[in-house]
């Protein structure tokens, strides 16, 4: 299939006065076909149902019980007129992701601009994103920016939902474990909640020590250039950006809307009324569409090339993870363009293509269509044997989207170990350095959303990890060691991914994803 890539929540620097009105980048494109991961654990999961055999064997539109499936994202109403497709609230989402990681990106200036800043000012810039009030944010200029621009310019012009209130265990309905005492995957904190948190309190720290002129020390003894990279290493920005990619988004797709674990509730929600009153769906059309939502694809996602998706090339007016399908001049954010996740999937099946190609992109879109397909045609309750289909779908479409995180977690650990590598030489960019590993960490924390994850050694993996990368102040003992650590980490997830050796990389993180 063509191919996207997931909106790259890393803006440039630029002014962000608490929260500030300025526009900031968009979401990414993406290209190629890949295949699913291939380990025992995982394609048992897959061939446990005639659906994921049905829905693997074409390369596109697909047929189950319910015949061929739409090329796009677009389903009629068989309750009301109309589109039946509804999913605003996630939409709203990805982009408050997206534009609190700006906000943070413009501190820096902003601070070295001469704005005043007391204790406690940044934690409430993070928490006007984070915990999102339409009452007193709604005329706030949306900082992601497309060409043509966006048909929505204000935050209130997507809705009024937030952030706050769907991070792993603040939704605690239906969810396999209690996240706000059962987070794994960083010493000291068991809530997602508190973990994030602490990331805002650590930000608002750094930039009172900046005011102050006390900006802390990078590893050569310079003043740190940003003030949301520590002298640790943490790069809070992709940390806060990453983490809630994956506690909200992702936790919310795989551990809610898609489960089937809660009569009333996901897959087992009802398909023979409208939702609400007015409503021109039914709640099973809008638990799918919600899911779906948070992956993050367009609708004609199925018509972009990785390259596209990953903003790497490909046509004009696609090639930057947007398209003005409708042709009125607008890029309508809640169906014309790629966000996170949809755009991730892009870019690690781009970076396996002239090793040993995958699929995500085609995968997560097929499962996602065509159980859509599913869902409209039955137009009432679904049989036992399209229900089990339905979760053939499902295991198809959050497989995929699992195994594109799982697959960046191997992309970073690679970006570490070539950072390592260049220790003492003028390759090395401690920058670049804590950006890789935040974006490794911040990714692989959210392998533990969901119920059905082939990886059972979560614990062990972020033991590998750590909490913190091991920068070039270390001796070189601990600098050896650790490179090992995340060799291990590496082929625990490609064992448990069942990744071909070729995209794991060399000792050095060379000639992998």
């Amino acid at each position: 299939m063509t191919r996207r890539t997931t909106p790259d929540p890393r803006p440039a620097p630029a002014r962000s006065t608490l929260p500030s009105t300025a526009p900031r980048p968009p979401t990414r494109p993406r290209t190629g076909r890949q295949t699913l991961p291939r380990a025992a654990t995982w394609a048992a999961a897959l061939l446990a149902t005639a659906a994921w055999t049905a829905a693997c064997g074409s390369e596109g539109g697909g047929e189950g019980t319910s015949g061929s499936a739409p090329s796009t994202y677009a389903f009629t109403s068989h309750i009301g007129e109309g589109s039946s497709v509804s999913y605003g609230g996630q939409v709203h989402r990805q982009v408050l992701i997206s534009d609190l990681s700006s906000w943070i990106a413009g501190l820096t200036a902003d601070i070295d601009g001469g704005q005043a800043l007391k204790a406690g000012d940044v934690e409430a810039g993070c928490d006007f994103y984070y915990a999102y009030d339409a009452s007193v944010g709604a005329d706030t200029a949306i900082r992601l920016t497309t060409d043509p621009a966006a048909l929505q310019t204000k935050l209130g012009d997507l809705g009024s939902k937030n952030l706050s209130g769907k991070l792993a265990g603040n939704d605690p309905k239906g969810q396999h474990k209690d996240f706000t005492k059962a987070l794994a995957g960083w010493a000291g904190q068991t809530s997602a909640e508190g973990l994030l948190r602490s990331w805002f309190k650590a930000l608002d720290a750094a930039a009172v020590a900046r005011v102050a002129g006390n900006p802390g020390k990078a590893p050569d003894g310079s003043d740190l250039k940003v003030v949301h990279v520590t002298a640790e290493g943490l790069d809070l920005q992709q940390l806060i950006a990453k983490f809630l990619g994956v506690a909200v988004s992702f936790s919310q797709g795989a551990d809610d809307y898609l489960d089937d674990d809660l009569e009333g509730k996901g897959l087992l929600s009802d398909n023979t009324k409208p939702e609400s009153d007015g409503a021109n769906y039914t709640a099973l059309e809008h638990h799918w569409d919600e899911g779906f939502g948070y992956f993050g694809a367009a609708r004609d996602y199925g018509d972009y090339s990785d390259d596209e998706l990953a903003a790497k090339g490909g046509r004009e007016g696609w090639s930057k993870g947007w398209h003005d399908t409708d042709g009125d001049g607008k890029i309508d954010l809640k169906s014309e363009l790629n966000f996170g996740h949809s755009t991730n999937a892009a870019k690690r099946d781009r970076g396996a293509k002239d090793l040993a190609a995958t699929d995500f992109t085609r995968a997560a879109w097929d499962g996602f269509v065509r159980g859509r397909h599913l869902i409209t045609s039955a137009a009432g309750a679904l049989t036992p044997a399209q229900l089990d289909e339905l979760r053939g779908y499902r295991n198809q479409a959050v497989q995929a989207w699992e195994s594109a995180i799982a697959a960046t977690v191997v992309h970073y650990i690679n970006d570490t170990l070539a950072d390592m590598a260049a220790f003492g030489t003028a390759d090395y960019d401690f920058y670049d350095h804590a950006k890789h590993w935040s974006e490794l960490k911040g990714f692989a924390l959210g392998l533990q959303f969901n119920r059905r994850s082939p990886l059972k050694d979560f614990a062990k993996l972020h033991t590998l990890i750590g909490d913190k990368p091991v920068l070039s102040t270390a001796d070189a003992a601990q600098v050896t060691a650790y490179a090992k650590a995340l060799r291990e980490a590496r082929a625990l997830v490609g064992a448990a991914y069942g990744f071909d050796a070729k995209l794991l990389g060399d000792d050095k993180g060379a000639g992998g994803w």
